[in-house]
């Protein structure tokens, strides 16, 4: 995937997640607290792929590409405790989530793929 095609791709992600946390926010209580680090970390990925974008070296790209790596994880864990917590239905987060783990497995190549050409 070209990198504008990505950053828009994430830049979506994020306002998607944005548009679930401001309904899970009103419920209040720990729907509030998760819907809090969910926005943090499902924000963070096309943040992060944008520093990534703009590196100064292979090394400071690769770097950067794992804090995308870790944030879309964690991403992924958030919507996991909400949904396994009741606080929202599995079939609500299903497209979100799913789009969270294309998100991953593209950061993953990308990763393999940077460090084969350092290798090299």
């Amino acid at each position: 995937m070209n990198p504008e095609a990505l950053k828009q791709r994430t830049k979506s992600f994020a306002l998607r997640i944005i548009t679930l946390c401001e309904k899970l926010i009103e419920k209040g209580g720990c729907a509030r607290i998760l819907a809090n680090q969910l926005l943090r970390s499902g924000t963070s990925v096309g943040a992060n792929y944008r520093a990534a974008c703009i590196a100064k070296s292979n090394h400071d790209f690769l770097n950067k590409l794992k804090i995308c790596e870790e944030e879309a994880d964690e991403t992924i864990y958030w919507q996991e405790l909400l949904a396994d917590s009741g606080v929202i239905r599995h079939e609500l987060l299903a497209d979100l989530k799913d789009e969270a783990q294309q998100l991953l497995a593209i950061i993953i190549a990308s990763i393999k793929t940077i460090r084969n050409n350092i290798a090299n």
